[in-house]
């Protein structure tokens, strides 16, 4: 069969032959509280270079059951999951990856023909990012958070080797058990803790939330950091990352978690693994 094919070109100027809309285009999706560009713009943009007949739509929803729902009646070939929504879906597909049963935690479901199946690339990203920034594991850590993102910092932060934690969420309940699973102490705030690696799993700094301008934990906390390990992708440059680049601190940011967890999803969508020089331009331009 024959594909009409427009072109448009890319943020370098480079032509892309991009295949027209039609019946047979398979859409992707992402589910979220506060829905940003950033996957849209990063998956659409290898669509079209590698002239993919897919389409990709963030979404928001206040009736999770009935959206997960549409994704199996309408042949949606895959969703994103951001938060809130990554342990409330648990419930709702039909099974689970490993990356995504231990932790308890989805960010990505594939429908195979109706069949739901959930994964967790958020686990895969951090771990590979802790690797590639060369975060010494000796380090002592402190996670901010006890929710779905949260849980895959810790789960891979223990399995790449970091020994001494401690998980600080108001939360008693989720904060100490995420602790106790893997191992590491749960308190209700930071106190006199001063750990050289500090993550925010939490949504403080998250653009449009109530709390965008401030920060995770409280500024000498921040100070006395090493590295600072941001998972908030909206806005890159979060207060949290402010502070920390400001006091020349190693920083890891949530659009560089965003772009790897991402790469993951695209594969297991399409089937195709673009090369890590696609993936470059893509986040660069989902940024953009």
């Amino acid at each position: 069969m024959e594909v009409q094919l427009d072109l448009t070109l890319d943020v370098h100027g480079t032509v892309l032959q991009v295949p027209t809309i039609s019946k047979d285009t398979q859409l992707c999706m992402s589910l979220a509280a506060r829905p940003s560009n950033i996957g849209t713009r990063f998956h659409n943009y290898l669509y079209d270079e590698l002239g993919l007949d897919f389409v990709y739509k963030a979404f928001t929803t206040t009736d999770l059951a009935a959206a997960v729902a549409g994704i199996r009646a309408l042949g949606i070939r895959g969703c994103g999951v951001s938060m809130p929504f990554k342990e409330d879906v648990i419930a709702l597909v039909d099974s689970l990856d490993p990356s995504a049963a231990v932790i308890g935690s989805v960010n990505t479901i594939v429908n195979d023909d109706g069949r739901l199946h959930a994964y967790n690339t958020d686990y895969l990203a951090i771990a590979r990012l802790l690797a590639s920034h060369e975060v010494p594991v000796d380090a002592d850590v402190a996670v901010l958070g006890s929710g779905g993102m949260a849980k895959a910092v810790v789960a891979a932060l223990r399995d790449t080797g970091f020994g001494e934690g401690v998980v600080v969420a108001r939360n008693e309940r989720t904060g100490r058990a995420l602790a106790e699973q893997y191992g590491y102490r749960w308190q209700p705030d930071p106190g006199t803790a001063r750990p050289r690696l500090l993550v925010n799993a939490t949504p403080v700094g998250m653009a449009g939330g109530p709390a965008a301008e401030a920060l995770p934990a409280p500024p000498e906390v921040v100070d006395a950091a090493e590295t600072v390990f941001e998972v908030v992708a909206m806005p890159e440059d979060t207060p949290l990352v402010r502070r920390a680049r400001e006091r020349g601190r190693r920083v890891i940011t949530g659009t560089e978690v965003i772009a790897l967890q991402a790469l993951e999803q695209f594969a297991l969508y399409t089937g195709v693994r673009p090369t890590g020089e696609q993936a470059r331009r893509a986040s660069e331009y989902s940024r953009s």
